[in-house]
């Protein structure tokens, strides 16, 4: 057997990198004229969210490197300095086509489809002026507050995230001769202004910067405005916490969250065209060079179109509702425990409805015959009913223990507040273990019944959250299978008393063993392909980055195993390495729904073995976190996993194909069958309902068909 050495950086792509093509991916639906406006303006703010998460942490983690003279090279062969140079080139080009795309092509539809949004105060007629001067005297002048930079007065701290309008003022008639003021444009206000419309049936909006900028003058009565511009700034949000030295980790991370706004300034965006003297006062006192500094032409912060998208009387420029069905092994007037005992129940959101998971708990909470909840929380939604249900399990006499994760990334505020509420309910709360994040989406039900104690278990790919159900592509299982619920026992020991038991049935955990087991199913399928035998994996997830997989997967293809990789996001392996990578296709679906699902197939010469868990291949979830990785063996459930997957890997509407030249592309869809999954798996679940047959004409109506022709794209 010829070795072949896989480990060539050249072989690999820089993750952040690839990040920056999915958040291009984005971009392209927000750029796809087949798709409904006001869904392409929801992408656009998509990709502007995105982009801010990524400089907060992912830029920020560099630079924190750069600074501390870390200079050790990436899988792909970049020191930190090299990737935040390689980063700034192509996030500008992201940023001039976003805006292209919001000047160019979306604003003048949206005008078309009588939806005005103002460029700027001087397009206004007499009268939308007198409108705007009067709301800004009333609504939004009492709220402002003004703060000069002179000699007594210091540069005030920015607040990160916010939007601003800088200013020079002067109190002389000479220009050269000015002082720095800054207004924050506030939060608690709407970003947008509807006003009265010249053109009857048309809707008007005006942005509030816009209307602070053009009335900026009123602020300093006493001073001359030479020139006001807005502008935005992105600071360091990586919380670093020594939990090591924290006595209390709740508190430590509520001290760590209000660092946030002191972070390093990381990107300032101003508009386009601002006067340089103050552009040149903000680079020096944000201390930000030319790389970091956006001039945008247009509004910043194009999350604004995410509310825009919410307005009402636009229901014919998007996508009909989806909602979501329940699922058909599911009978609502039934015993959930009773149905489970029947049958391992297999859940796919958000084309089944998330209701059955909330539904377990809040049965589990009320039902006399219960024990014992304990339950896994990583991101829950902001009036959460399994926060509800786990508070008046307590309040009913039942044990419950909850391991909420305070380090779940944005959600750290949001997370302290159920874990108090949480233990003022009576619920053991544990707040995840040192130096590891409680990844592992798992919900244990201790119930006592005639034949004794019985296990119930859900275990799934995405979070305990009802809203992002709604929207996130997800797996779930509930099952009462004796090995896998002796195994959920020991997840929550090990969680609660650091207690690991000598040996496990069902459940593969990071960061003790996943890693090891993910290699040593790769390598039985290399195995079988060397030996002759057929071979094949499927593999769906988020995000892949790791190293040590990777090179796994190029030797498995290199001895003829055929991989099939499903991944959203980054892909730092490459295809079309001769020798190598010819095996590998890697494809990409960006769709209505987040695609979020963890799933795992190995052909293992026929004895299929098909793994769903929480877990991308990546080295933080494989090394840094609590993950679980679960065997779905019920065979009519592994033959609903491998339909999903197949029905995925046949989607040529909304997946993209990593080509060998590191780029995606959308494949020639002429002279095919056209199959959008996300599509198919809604008509699928709503056909599979009691009614669905009754609901056939509806389907036809509420979704773009599932197969297109070729002349409609």
């Amino acid at each position: 057997m010829i070795m072949i050495d896989v480990s060539k950086p050249e072989y690999f792509t820089n993750r952040e990198l690839s990040w920056l093509d999915f958040n291009y991916r984005v971009l392209a639906e927000a750029r796809d004229k087949t798709i409904p406006l006001f869904e392409r303006i929801k992408f656009l703010s998509i990709t502007s969210s995105n982009l801010d998460e990524f400089f907060m942490i992912r830029v920020a983690s560099l630079k924190d490197m750069v600074h501390a003279d870390y200079n050790k090279p990436d899988i792909a062969g970049m020191v930190p300095q090299v990737q935040l140079d390689a980063i700034s080139r192509k996030t500008h080009d992201l940023v001039n086509t976003q805006y292209n795309t919001y000047n160019r092509s979306l604003k003048p539809m949206l005008k078309h489809n009588h939806l005005i949004i103002i460029d700027s105060y001087e397009d206004l007629s007499k009268s939308q002026k007198e409108y705007v001067e009067q709301y800004f005297k009333q609504e939004i002048y009492p709220v402002l507050t003004p703060m000069a930079v002179d000699s007594s007065r210091p540069f005030p701290l920015i607040r990160n995230k916010s939007l601003n309008i800088g200013a020079l003022i002067s109190d002389k008639d000479d220009e050269s001769e000015y002082d720095f003021a800054t207004v924050q444009v506030p939060s608690v206000l709407p970003r947008f202004i509807e006003i009265p419309s010249e053109q009857k049936g048309d809707q008007t909006l005006i942005l509030l910067e816009q209307v602070i900028e053009m009335n900026i003058q009123k602020l300093f009565l006493n001073y001359k405005v030479i020139c006001a511009y807005p502008y935005r700034i992105m600071r360091n949000a990586d919380l670093s916490i020594d939990e090591e030295d924290a006595a209390d980790l709740l508190k430590e991370i509520q001290k760590q969250l209000k660092q946030r706004q002191w972070g390093e300034v990381i990107r300032l965006e101003v508009e386009d065209g601002m006067d340089k003297r103050l552009l040149k006062t903000l680079k020096k006192a944000m201390h930000v060079g030319e790389e970091e500094t956006y001039k945008i032409n247009g509004p910043l912060d194009l999350t604004f179109l995410m509310k825009v998208n919410g307005l009402e009387g636009y229901d014919h420029l998007k996508y009909p509702k989806y909602i979501p069905q329940l699922s058909k092994d599911i009978h609502p007037d039934e015993d959930i425990f009773t149905q489970i005992r029947r049958k391992d129940i297999l859940l796919f959101h958000p084309f089944q409805s998330f209701d059955t998971v909330v539904d377990f708990v809040r049965q589990a909470a009320k039902d006399p015959d219960v024990l014992a909840i304990k339950q896994t929380l990583y991101r829950v939604s902001g009036n959460s009913p399994i926060i509800a249900s786990l508070a008046e399990a307590a309040e009913n006499g039942k044990q419950v223990t909850v391991l909420v994760e305070l380090k779940a990334r944005f959600d750290e505020e949001n997370n302290i507040l159920w874990a108090k509420k949480l233990e003022k309910a009576g619920c053991h709360v544990i707040y995840g273990l040192v130096g590891l994040k409680t990844h592992s989406k798992i919900t244990l039900v201790v119930r006592r019944e005639e034949d004794g104690i019985r296990r119930y278990v859900h275990l799934g790919t995405g979070n305990y959250n009802d809203s992002t159900a709604k929207l996130y592509t997800d797996m779930g299982l509930l099952t009462c299978a004796k090995p896998i619920g002796e195994d959920a026992t020991a997840v929550f020991n090990m969680l609660s008393g650091y207690s690991e038991p000598l040996a496990w049935h069902k459940l593969s955990l990071a960061p003790l063993w996943l890693r090891d087991r993910f290699l040593e199913l790769i390598r039985q399928e290399e195995t079988n392909a060397r030996e002759g035998r057929p071979a094949h994996i499927i593999a769906k997830m988020n995000s892949l980055c790791d190293k040590e997989v990777i090179m796994a997967l190029y030797k498995a293809s290199a001895a003829g195993v055929k991989i099939e990789l499903i991944i959203r996001g980054i892909c730092c392996l490459k295809t079309g390495i001769p020798g190598i990578s010819e095996n590998i296709t890697v494809k990409s679906i960006v769709g209505n729904f987040l695609e979020h699902s963890r799933i795992f197939y190995f052909y293992n010469n026929g004895w299929e073995n098909v793994f769903m868990g929480s877990a991308d291949w990546m080295p933080r979830n494989l090394d840094r976190r609590v993950e679980i990785l679960f065997p779905v063996e019920d065979e009519e459930c592994k033959k609903q996993v491998i339909h999903i997957l197949d029905i995925q890997l046949q989607d040529n509407v909304k997946a993209h194909y990593l080509q060998s030249d590191d780029t995606y592309q959308k494949p020639d869809k002429r002279g095919k069958v056209l199959i959008s999954s996300q599509d198919y798996f809604c008509r699928e679940a709503v056909e599979a309902t009691a009614n669905g047959k009754k609901k056939e004409d509806e389907i036809s109506r509420v979704f773009e068909p599932m197969y297109h022709n070729e002349d409609e794209i």
